[in-house]
């Protein structure tokens, strides 16, 4: 069988061997890249886009009637990842939830528990019930550690143009639930400028440390031209603080070239540049960085005599 004759929506493990796909078969076409597998149990065609309708109606595939897709699986459908990395190689289960006293879904590949949800906090995507991108990003902002939860409610600020006055006023309701009173701090915290959830970690970590709040996204113009944009800025002390993640290593020479070209620029302006990198978050690693940006926060000139 040619990947073609296979249907262009999703499709589950049972699909398969109805169309005559064997698991070998199938885990093959998955490792070839003909295949990918979606959720477990779900598969697509590597050919088909990845777009929030396509993973509603691969979710519609394993979700129990009248259950709603919850927590980090409806941020995936709203186009927020907050899986880790290991989790996107080894897909955990689905989650969802029921109304409070019913029994909550139990399916292999599903994680079913309950929830107070209002008729207002839930949506249909495609086929699928899903929690709306306010509701799913303060789930989130209880329930994630505080690092991950601050980017999930930067990312979904700035791809669905929610405001902090929003997550305020519909944070009331949370009122002596788990988690709320990290999410009330982090509400004050969150930016949708931040374009990655590393430069919101970047960014909690300054402020955790008692420094100034730095600026994401910040442009610096030449002859009043935008020309060179910094992750996080501190403008009056000329500091950045730059993310060099796995995709810095994956740029082409010339995009390097601009780079180093860019940074030698800022440099000869007098700014000092902060580079963290992907192991930069905890421990010796983090506090490296953040002693260095301390030490460039300090002014060279003091009021005392001595």
């Amino acid at each position: 069988m040619f990947v073609e004759d296979l249907p262009t929506g999703p499709f589950t493990t049972a699909g398969a061997a109805g169309l005559g796909l064997s698991r070998k078969q199938l885990s093959a076409a998955v490792d070839n890249g003909l295949i990918r597998r979606v959720l477990r149990g779900v598969y697509l065609r590597a050919d088909q886009p990845d777009t929030v309708e396509t993973r509603a109606a691969c979710a519609a595939l394993v979700i129990a009637p009248g259950a709603v897709v919850r927590d980090r699986s409806a941020a995936w459908i709203h186009g927020v990842n907050v899986f880790t990395q290991a989790e996107q190689e080894v897909l955990p289960p689905l989650e969802t939830c029921v109304a409070r006293f019913r029994s909550p879904t139990e399916r292999a590949g599903v994680d079913g528990g309950t929830r107070d949800l209002s008729v207002g906090d839930v949506m249909t995507v495609g086929a699928v019930r899903v929690t709306t991108p306010l509701r799913t990003a303060l789930d989130l902002g209880c329930n994630l550690r505080r690092r991950e939860a601050l980017a999930a409610l930067d990312q979904f600020m700035r791809l669905h143009a929610i405001s902090r006055d929003q997550y305020a006023e519909a944070a009331v309701r949370f009122f002596r639930r788990r988690g709320v009173v990290q999410l009330r701090q982090l509400i004050a915290l969150a930016d949708p400028r931040a374009e990655s959830p590393r430069e919101s970690w970047m960014r909690l970590a300054i402020i955790d440390a008692g420094l100034p709040v730095p600026v994401p996204q910040f442009w610096i113009e030449i002859d009043g031209v935008p020309t060179y944009r910094l992750d996080l800025a501190l403008p009056r002390h000329r500091i950045a603080v730059e993310y060099d993640g796995e995709e810095f290593h994956d740029r082409t020479p010339e995009q390097r070239e601009h780079d180093a070209n860019r940074r030698s620029w800022l440099e000869r302006d007098g700014w000092t540049i902060i580079v963290v990198r992907r192991g930069d978050f905890t421990g010796s690693q983090l506090d490296r960085w953040i002693t260095e940006l301390r030490a460039a926060l300090r002014s060279s000139y003091s009021t005392r005599r001595w």
